[in-house]
C-alpha cells in the first residue's frame, strides 16, 4: 500500500512541476516587454536618484541619423573620474519639452550624474534634473565697487575700516 501512495505522490509532484514550467513558458511568451524609450526613462530615473555628481564640460550638440531613419539630437560631453577622461553622449531627441538644443552651449561647464560602478553610464539632462548651466559665470564689474572685499579690483584703497 505504501508503494502505491509513493507513486501517486511522485506523479502529483511531477504534474505540478510540468504545470509550473508550462505556466512560466506562457508568461514569458505573452508578457509585455519594455520599449527602448521606457528603458531609457528608467535609466535616467535611476541615475537621477542614485548617481554621483561630477563636473563636466559640454562639447557639442549635433544631429545624427538614427538606425530607424529619424534624426537624433545628441549632447556630447566629457568629465574626469579618477584621472580618466570620459567622453559620452546623451540622446535628447524626446526631451524637447525639458531642454532645446539652443539651450545647450558648447564649451560651458555642466554637472554630470554617473553610476559609480560604471562611469560610462551617465547623463546631463533628465526629466526632474538638469546639469546644464544656462549662462557662463560672469565676474563682477569693478567700476563703482567700494566694499572692503573688492577695493583691490578698482584700484582704490579703502582705509576707513578693517580689511
Amino acid at each position: 500500500m505504501n508503494l502505491q501512495i509513493a507513486k501517486i505522490s511522485e506523479m502529483a509532484a511531477g504534474a505540478v512541476v510540468i504545470a509550473s514550467a508550462a505556466a512560466l513558458g506562457v508568461w514569458l511568451l505573452v508578457r509585455r516587454r519594455p520599449t527602448p524609450e521606457e528603458m531609457e526613462l528608467a535609466r535616467r530615473t535611476f541615475l537621477t536618484q542614485s548617481g554621483r555628481l561630477v563636473d563636466g564640460t559640454l562639447l557639442d550638440v549635433c544631429e545624427v541619423p538614427g538606425e530607424d531613419g529619424r534624426t537624433l539630437t545628441m549632447v556630447i560631453y566629457d568629465y574626469l573620474i579618477g584621472g580618466v577622461d570620459i567622453q559620452c553622449s546623451q540622446d535628447i531627441t524626446n526631451m524637447h519639452d525639458i531642454v532645446t538644443p539652443e539651450q545647450v552651449n558648447a564649451g560651458l561647464p555642466c554637472s554630470v550624474r554617473y553610476q559609480p560602478g560604471n562611469p560610462q553610464n551617465s547623463i546631463v539632462i533628465a526629466e526632474k534634473w538638469s546639469g546644464l548651466r544656462i549662462k557662463s559665470p560672469r565676474l563682477p564689474i569693478a567700476v563703482g565697487l567700494s566694499t572692503p572685499e573688492t577695493h583691490h579690483l578698482n584700484g582704490k584703497a579703502d582705509l576707513s575700516g578693517p580689511v
